[in-house]
């Protein structure tokens, strides 16, 4: 069989790049960020809601990130924002906006920077903003959003890996307004939350009410220092990870080379993780050149997963799908923050029962994914902060998409 093998400074170039992006990037946008968490908290607070729009495959995997991090909070005692992902191609994306929006919303553009997608997404922001939405979008847009986010980089991975941690960031920090509403417009909705054991999202903050500025500077200052940690884990990632992305990466070619299918799947955020690496595959960046790849993801089909749940269990909605669509010659790529997600643990098992090659994106210690060595390769993200994860998990299964394409063939040693 053939595979690849990377050059031996690629993977640190890799993170390299990010890490000096990731700099420059929120160096620049720090306070723009905290203020803008000051302005969504005052739509929230008024009955506003934040509509994620997607109108590609990779911008719609962003979009529903969005919303489900929004809408069932990981941190206990953090109240449930309402978020929805709004999808289409072309007019339909700007109709279903039409339908959606309300005045108090905040709407968030994805993939604006991406041939044919995004004329569609930049009319259906313009027509949020005008009618009193706040708009934001991570890349220039005509007519413009009110709140753009450029990331300082022409690679469309470290591009979405920046708005990945931006959005996360948007999502840990607007609480922290929640706890002043003071500062807030139509407060009387808001309601007051202690911040308890979710204090480490926002560590600069003073417990006794303060003034807007000294809030938004606290919140700057937070914003960087979740920022430096994106930075640090990306690295631990692809450098303690870089023989396991390599070796699996290798593997990965052969059997795509071979007629394989590359299966995909994760829970919450890392399901929608799983959709953005079927999209990388599926329909990878023009400017790359790289050919198309067969994948499959098995988080995308609501009927297959509300069947398999209802009818057997959560437990069975990806180890199901692996009995029905598997093969010998397929991989499959799993990801997940801890370590133990049980379904995740019985599509690993049901995976390697079929033959399949399985690659493993874990955070924490590996849980027992790790220790117990159920995927032929494992890349562990060490830490216990789930959106932190989920960003060098991105930058993990990014290296990983271009190391399929770019190195050196090379046997097939697992």
């Amino acid at each position: 069989m053939t595979g690849i093998e990377a050059s031996p400074g690629r993977l640190a170039d890799l993170a390299r790049e990010r890490s000096e992006a990731n700099l420059r990037f929120f160096a620049v946008e720090a306070e723009h960020v905290a203020r803008l968490c000051h302005r969504m908290a005052e739509r929230f607070v008024r009955g506003g809601r934040l509509l994620a729009l997607g109108a590609s495959a990779s911008a719609l995997s962003d979009a529903r990130h969005v919303a489900v991090e929004f809408v069932h909070p990981v941190i206990v005692g953090k109240r449930a924002l309402p978020a929805l992902a709004v999808a289409g191609a072309g007019a339909e994306l700007v109709s279903r906006l039409e339908l959606a929006a309300e005045p108090d919303d905040v709407v968030v553009g994805f993939g604006l920077d991406e041939d044919g997608a995004g004329s569609s997404g930049a009319e259906a922001l313009a027509r949020a903003r005008a009618r009193g939405c706040l708009t934001i979008a991570f890349a220039a847009s005509d007519p413009p959003a009110e709140w753009i986010f450029e990331p300082p980089s022409a690679d469309p991975f470290v591009r979405q890996e920046l708005a990945e941690t931006l959005y996360h960031v948007l999502w840990e920090l607007v609480h922290v307004f929640f706890e002043h509403r003071g500062l807030l417009e139509g407060r009387e909705a808001a309601p007051v939350h202690d911040s308890g054991a979710s204090s480490f999202l926002y560590p600069f903050l003073a417990e006794q009410e303060t003034g807007l500025e000294g809030v938004v500077e606290d919140v700057r200052r937070s914003v960087l220092a979740k920022a430096e940690d994106a930075g640090a884990l990306r690295e631990q990632t692809l450098g303690e990870g870089g023989e396991e992305l390599t070796a699996g990466a290798a593997a990965l070619r052969a059997r795509l080379e071979e007629g394989g299918t590359l299966l995909a799947l994760g829970n919450g955020g890392s399901a929608t993780d799983a959709t953005d690496v079927v999209a990388d595959f599926r329909t990878p960046p023009r400017a790359t050149g790289w050919p198309a790849r067969r994948a499959l993801d098995l988080t995308e089909d609501p009927g297959i997963l509300t069947a398999i749940a209802n009818d057997i269990g959560a437990e069975a909605i990806f180890a199901r799908q692996v009995i029905a669509y598997g093969r010998p010659g397929d991989a499959l790529i799993a990801l997940s923050t801890s370590g133990n997600s049980a379904n995740v643990i019985a599509a690993l098992a049901e995976a390697r029962r079929r033959s399949l090659l399985t690659v493993a994106m874990v955070g924490y210690d590996g849980g027992r994914i790790a220790a117990e060595g159920l995927a032929d390769h494992v890349i562990v993200t060490r830490s216990e902060h789930l959106p932190r994860i989920q960003e060098a998990q991105a930058s993990a299964y990014h290296a990983l998409r271009e190391l399929v394409e770019t190195a050196a063939t090379r046997s097939e040693s697992r």
